[in-house]
C-alpha cells in the first residue's frame, strides 16, 4: 500500500533539534534553570541538559517537561485529528475509525 506521508522534508535530527530548541526557549522565557524545571517536572536536570545539547529524550520525559511548562493541551492534540488531502481519503479514514488492528 502506498503511504503518501513517507516524504518528510524534515529529517529526524532536524525535528528533534527543533523540539529541543523550542523547549529551551520556553524554559528561558520563564526564567527557569534546568534545576528548577527538573523540580517542576520530575525529570532529572541531566536529562534536560542532554536533550538541549544532544536532542535526545524519552517520550515520557518530553511529555513531563511539556506538561510542567503548561503544554498539556498541545501534547494531547498531537495526532488527534486525521490527516487527509482528498475527500476519498477522508471517507476511507472515517470507514476505518473503529478498527482495532491493522491489516
Amino acid at each position: 500500500m502506498y503511504n503518501k506521508y513517507t516524504f518528510d522534508p524534515y529529517p529526524l535530527q532536524v525535528t528533534m533539534q527543533r523540539m529541543a530548541e523550542n523547549l529551551k526557549a520556553r524554559r528561558l522565557e520563564r526564567k527557569l534553570s534546568t534545576k528548577s524545571l527538573s523540580t517542576m517536572s520530575g525529570v532529572p536536570a541531566s536529562t534536560i541538559q542532554h536533550f538541549e545539547l544532544k536532542h535526545s529524550i524519552s517520550l515520557e520525559s518530553y511529555v513531563k517537561l511539556a506538561k510542567a511548562l503548561g503544554y498539556s493541551e498541545e501534547i494531547m492534540q498531537l495526532l488527534a485529528e486525521p490527516k487527509y488531502d482528498t475527500m476519498e481519503e477522508l471517507l476511507e479514514i472515517n470507514k476505518n475509525k473503529n478498527r482495532k488492528r491493522g491489516v
